[in-house]
């Protein structure tokens, strides 16, 4: 994967979002220095033919503000966590499989 702008991740995360149609509080939003880890093991994502998507930052600072802003827009999370190797930001769509 290759780093974006901030702006840019955000934008990709959104227009994902939206392309679902449902509202944004059905999302979650995290960031995470594993994404996969965090998205198919910690809130149990199903790897195939479901909504998620996930994005690289150049640094974990741009990787909370995307965070920050998608939450801000409604989205679930809690904000926060992780460390300078947290550059990747993720969203899904919540649902009786995932966690939360």
């Amino acid at each position: 994967m290759i780093p974006q702008q901030a702006q840019t991740v955000l934008d990709d995360i959104v227009t994902h979002i939206n392309k679902q149609g449902g509202p944004y509080r059905a999302w979650y939003a995290g960031i995470a220095s594993n994404w996969e880890d965090r998205l198919f093991n910690y809130h149990q994502v199903p790897r195939k033919d479901y909504w998620f998507i996930e994005r690289q930052c150049f640094n974990s600072t741009d990787a909370r503000s995307v965070e920050q802003a998608l939450l801000k827009l409604g989205c679930d999370g809690g904000g926060g966590g992780g460390d300078q190797a947290t550059v990747y930001v993720y969203a899904y769509l919540k649902g009786n499989q995932t966690s939360p």
